[in-house]
């Protein structure tokens, strides 16, 4: 209790704690895999300095697969965050609104029409520009100055469209290669990842955070109302359009890259919610900090797990974050009473 008292106070304190947390994780991330480096060789490699067999396992495998996790657990947690204060709903997260299944419907279109296999970067670059164009089309819906509820409904009827064609895709799948291929890459995955998938998907990740972490000033005012905070002189329009796009940005490109990963950014918030005195600019940077931990430790988990078989990223989330979703759920209806 007298920790929590103290990360209330001193917000910088939580996010270095989770910061170095983070980092420790990372570097444990190095010599954890199917194939074990031990701490000395796995240092060497990073560095550059060791046998070439450890300088190619660790910084051409394990290096962007584990910051890559980082990078996609650090946005999909401060997109849920940024989405829970604009919406002002603890239940929020980046799939209400249809980013992460109108990106996934681009990566499907990919495979489906076979580009992917003439051109590697068809899948997320598809990804990034049918979340990017999704949000666009939930603008229009809404309207310029639409209420949080229509936004929430405008984001409920994209995401079941591209979740429809999705499953139309599939199931008009023409061989059981594409079917396959499609099912793995909705299941989620890091696994053969380069340093070229981070250049591709590093820069709209960064430009989403920017505009995510730019909506902290006015989103606490959002809390009082749309009305009360549109006299504290918040421009609601601007702010909503910021927090859409920079989701859109940050995880479009995070879908593109691993696949659907869910949860992440329904959980992390929640973690450090009472640590930031339910401040919901405040929230962003921990929940993103948080985010990339579950990520990172979850893709280790997947790494390190016995058996012939990989399990995928986004099976290991969701079995730990559909629990939560219940409790969660439970619990709020007990405040309510």
């Amino acid at each position: 209790m007298a920790l929590v008292t103290y990360f209330r106070t001193h917000p910088y304190s939580l996010n270095l704690a989770l910061a170095l947390c983070l980092g420790m994780v990372m570097f444990v991330g190095l010599f954890l895999g199917y194939a074990p480096v031990g701490i000395v060789d796995a240092t060497q490699g990073l560095l550059g300095i060791g046998e070439e067999q450890y300088v190619f396992i660790i910084q051409d495998i394990r290096v962007p697969r584990i910051v890559l996790g980082a990078l996609v657990g650090g946005c999909l947690g401060t997109a849920g965050a940024a989405l829970q204060g604009l919406l002002r709903n603890p239940l929020a997260d980046p799939g209400v609104i249809g980013i992460s299944s109108s990106a996934g419907l681009g990566a499907v279109i990919a495979i489906y029409f076979g580009l992917s296999s003439v051109y590697a970067f068809s899948v997320p670059a598809l990804a990034i520009l049918f979340a990017i164009g999704s949000m666009f089309i939930l603008v229009w819906l809404a309207g310029r100055d639409a209420s949080i509820l229509t936004l929430i409904l405008a984001g409920v009827a994209i995401s079941s469209l591209a979740v429809s064609l999705t499953s139309l895709a599939m199931n008009l799948a023409p061989n059981p290669y594409s079917l396959s291929d499609i099912v793995m890459w909705l299941l989620g995955s890091l696994s053969n990842r380069s340093y070229a998938d981070l250049a591709l998907s590093g820069p709209f990740m960064a430009a989403g955070l920017l505009l995510l972490f730019g909506s902290a000033r006015n989103l606490p005012a959002l809390t009082l109302g749309e009305d009360t905070a549109a006299s504290l002189g918040v421009n609601l329009g601007r702010l909503r359009l910021q927090v859409i796009f920079g989701s859109a940005l940050s995880v479009g490109a995070s879908v593109a890259i691993c696949g659907t990963v869910s949860f992440i950014g329904l959980i992390a918030p929640h973690l450090v919610r009472p640590l930031t005195q339910h401040d919901p600019g405040r929230l962003l940077l921990p929940s993103g900090l948080l985010g990339a931990l579950i990520l990172v430790v979850a893709d280790i988990a997947v790494r390190v797990a016995p058996g012939a078989i990989e399990l995928k990223l986004g099976v290991v989330t969701a079995l730990l974050g559909a629990p939560f979703f219940l409790w969660l759920i439970i619990y709020t209806r007990r405040s309510m009473r």
